[in-house]
């Protein structure tokens, strides 16, 4: 349990919004310290967080952060960025923490896929990450990137970016949703992984 004076808006928010499931299998990139990781776990029951972090302090602060949920197979912990795990080798790590990902659209394992202020998905065109994501979740499984943003024309171009990014990449129903908390301001841009085979297209409902 982490004590709620210590958890960043973003993150309580950002979790409010996965309406995370017992059993939903998670993937969380950019972990940092493990905040978030640990309030996921708190709402699982025979479900798994999988967090990946590049930097080496980050993971062993979230490790540490998150003994007994690792301990007792609720969270995995990983170092590595997200492109990483585009390689075989990188998906056999991800096969290790108990969330297996086979080829193909129907071969994802993850529920749900989040990142907080992880801003390569709009900074460039983030293609293969996007495509990657695709790949590990299940048919209609959500993804959402939620940034606080640090001044309002951020939100702007966030906004008219990502949504476009996520459709053009295999992403439908693609949402916006926004919170104003005291001068803080969030976004989450989400997107639901299209049922369809991959190079059909993917539609916005």
């Amino acid at each position: 349990m982490v004590r709620a004076a210590a958890v960043p808006e973003r993150l309580r928010w950002a979790v409010e919004l996965l309406r995370v499931a017992p059993d939903d299998q998670i993937l969380e990139i950019g972990c940092g310290n493990g905040v978030a990781v640990s309030l996921v776990c708190d709402r699982l029951v025979g479900g798994r967080i999988t967090a990946i972090d590049r930097s080496v302090a980050a993971v062993r602060q979230a490790e540490r952060r998150n003994v007994e949920h690792i301990a007792a197979g609720r969270a995995v912990v990983r170092l590595g960025a997200l492109e990483e795990f585009g390689a075989p080798e990188g998906i056999g790590a991800l096969e290790e923490c108990g969330a297996p990902v086979g080829s193909g659209v129907d071969g994802g394992r993850f529920d749900k896929i989040f990142a907080v202020n992880v801003n390569l998905f709009w900074t460039r065109s983030a293609a293969a990450e996007l495509i990657l994501l695709r790949r590990l979740l299940r048919p209609g499984g959500g993804l959402y990137l939620c940034y606080e943003p640090p001044e309002a024309t951020r939100v702007a171009e966030l906004v008219r970016r990502l949504p476009a990014t996520l459709s053009a990449h295999g992403f439908a129903a693609t949402a916006v949703t926004s919170a104003t908390t005291g001068t803080t301001s969030l976004l989450c841009v989400s997107g639901r992984a299209d049922r369809r085979p991959e190079g059909t297209g993917a539609g916005v409902g």
